[in-house]
């Protein structure tokens, strides 16, 4: 046998009760948000004070299943007689199970088919919780299943057919909802539906046979990598653009006959070549107030270095965010950033190397903190190990799009491709595959599990000098082996004569092709002839011998740099700009 009962709670006394006694019992009397006068029972709470004991509406059963252990289960009925009828089916299922009738199994998935579905929900994210999955995941996971949940009017778990569900996917897709947004709803009722039939609440999952849509067809957001010129404008803007911002100038916008609008005044907007008289005229409006001076001007570097860390790890940003001076090692020749498994996306944990110059800016960075009397530690100059490396604020999307627009750089190429803050990570990867890593190690690198994410969606095609590839092939003219040149037979193999007797085709290193070996950009000062010039490497010249990205104190550069992706003479150098 069973039992019947509702679940009680208790909750303060409201603002205007009145109290009485009945029977040897406290009753309190008000009227509650509807004008309805209520009564309900009084209970001495754990600080003494007296509370109201509020019953649930609907009853619960009580019942001790097939294989003995009791259960509490919410039958979700108002009605006694209703709620009676749903215990009286429990039990007999049970007497089914020790009868021998019925499996244990069938019994458990009879019983939770009744059960609130949001009930099951939060068992599903309770295991989540448990197996260590991130709070983000957790809430994106609860945000779509109950999204979908409701929108399709699943209320217990009986109600989760496939059908609804894609009635539900066509109708956002005839609403333009992208392919991998509607994956994502599925995803998060599919999981938590494999998840009730790990746990013996389905006996099979009831959407394993609703297809993804084909998220390669239908992809809304793609993103594209930078050139080197872009880098060095957009770290330079970077950089002055927090102080140039209080030195722009005001412009008139002329009357609007039209609209009967009067004259107004709107700051100038900024651009590449404004910025250092923009700057200077902040300096002078701020000329009372050095330290607001001071902040602006660490405020951009802090900004610039946060994205040139970006370019040369291939972090994300929630991960850079993640990282404390604790984790950053620049002692020893292979200085790294020591990335926390749990703070990873692939929950693995890296050791993320850092280039000589890299190490050196986040170096003088820490030093710069150190000597922030707020971080200071009892006055000395050792930094708390889990002071954030950097302050990445979460409007950094917003902050580079208008980094972008001074620097003149479009968000949108002619292919429909965008910058975000993650394509920094795309730039990451393309500047790899660009001067020559293997594969593989652009993998490990990247830190992903296949390597076809890194060649084919964090490498941007149009950067990769496909052309120069096959100018390096060689030559094979049509009329026959006896018109081969005596190059083309010692080149090929063909031709026992020593290399010494007949010269290469291709002086050394300009077969090869990418936009520079070690990318070096500047914090400091544009200078306009690092991006305009195209000079071919001579013969012998080691294309990929690091040089420096820039350093922390940002000086200019001081020589022309000549473009380290050269075009064939028939092609022209703008091929690769956007």
């Amino acid at each position: 046998m069973g039992s019947l009962r509702r679940k009680t709670s208790t909750k303060p006394l409201p603002a205007d009760h009145q109290l009485f006694e009945k029977k040897g019992e406290t009753f309190v009397r008000w009227q509650d948000g509807n004008g309805k006068s209520r009564t309900a029972k009084t209970t001495t709470g754990r600080d003494g004070s007296l509370r109201v004991v509020v019953e649930s509406g609907k009853w619960l059963a009580k019942y001790r299943d097939g294989s003995g252990f009791v259960h509490e289960v919410a039958t979700g009925c108002k009605d006694k007689g209703a709620a009676q009828a749903m215990l009286s089916e429990l039990v007999r299922r049970s007497e089914l199970v020790r009868s021998g009738v019925m499996k244990a199994d069938e019994e458990a998935v009879a019983v939770c088919q009744s059960t609130p579905l949001d009930e099951h929900l939060d068992a599903y994210l309770r295991s989540l919780r448990a197996a260590g999955r991130s709070d983000r995941h957790m809430s994106d996971t609860k945000r779509l299943a109950k999204q979908i949940s409701a929108d399709c009017g699943f209320r217990t778990l009986r109600d989760i057919v496939t059908e609804r569900v894609e009635a539900w996917l066509a109708d956002r897709l005839d609403a333009g909802m992208a392919a991998r947004t509607r994956n994502s709803y599925l995803q998060a009722l599919k999981g938590f539906c494999q998840w009730c039939v790990r746990n013996r609440r389905f006996t099979t999952n009831p959407l394993r046979n609703v297809a993804k849509a084909d998220e390669k067809s239908d992809r809304r957001l793609m993103r594209r990598a930078l050139l080197e010129a872009e880098l060095r404008k957009l770290l330079y803007v970077a950089r002055l653009r927090p102080l140039a911002e209080l030195g722009r100038e005001t412009i008139r916008k002329p009357a609007d006959e039209v609209t009967g609008k009067r004259d107004t005044w709107k700051p100038a907007p900024l651009t590449i070549e404004t910025m250092e008289d923009a700057v200077d005229r902040a300096r002078e409006r701020l000329k009372d107030n050095p330290e607001r001076i001071d902040d602006l001007i660490e405020k951009g570097q802090e900004r610039a270095l946060v994205l040139k860390t970006l370019l040369l790890t291939g972090l994300r940003k929630g991960e850079l965010q993640s990282i404390t001076v604790g984790q950053v090692h620049l002692d020893g020749n292979s200085p790294y950033i020591e990335l926390e498994a749990a703070d990873e996306k692939n929950r693995g944990g890296s050791s993320i190397p850092l280039r000589l110059d890299l190490a050196e800016d986040i170096r003088g960075w820490v030093d710069k903190m150190r000597g922030t009397p707020t971080l200071r530690i009892d006055g000395g100059d050792t930094l708390p190990a889990d002071t954030p490396l950097f302050y990445v604020p979460s409007g950094l999307r917003l902050i580079l799009d208008r980094d972008l627009k001074a620097a003149g750089i479009p968000k949108r190429d002619d292919r429909g491709r965008s910058i975000d803050v993650h394509a920094l990570r795309h730039t990451f990867g393309t500047m790899l595959s660009q001067n020559g890593v293997a594969p593989r190690t652009a993998q490990a690198a990247m830190r992903h599990s296949k390597i076809d994410l890194t060649m084919n969606v964090y490498t941007d095609p149009r950067l990769l000098d496909v052309s120069g590839a096959m100018e390096s092939l060689p030559s094979m003219p049509l009329d026959g082996p006896s018109t081969c040149s005596p190059e083309i037979g010692n080149a090929t193999g063909t031709d026992a004569r020593t290399a010494q007797e007949f010269p290469p085709m291709f002086p050394p290193g300009t077969a090869q092709s990418g936009i520079s070996g070690s990318i070096s950009v500047t914090l400091g000062k544009i200078d306009e002839t690092t991006t305009g010039n195209v000079v071919k490497p001579q013969a012998g010249q080691n294309r990929t011998k690091k040089g420096s990205f820039s350093r922390f104190e940002n000086e200019p550069l001081k020589r022309p740099r000549g473009d380290l992706n050269p075009q064939p003479p028939d092609r022209q150098s703008g091929a690769l700009t956007n």
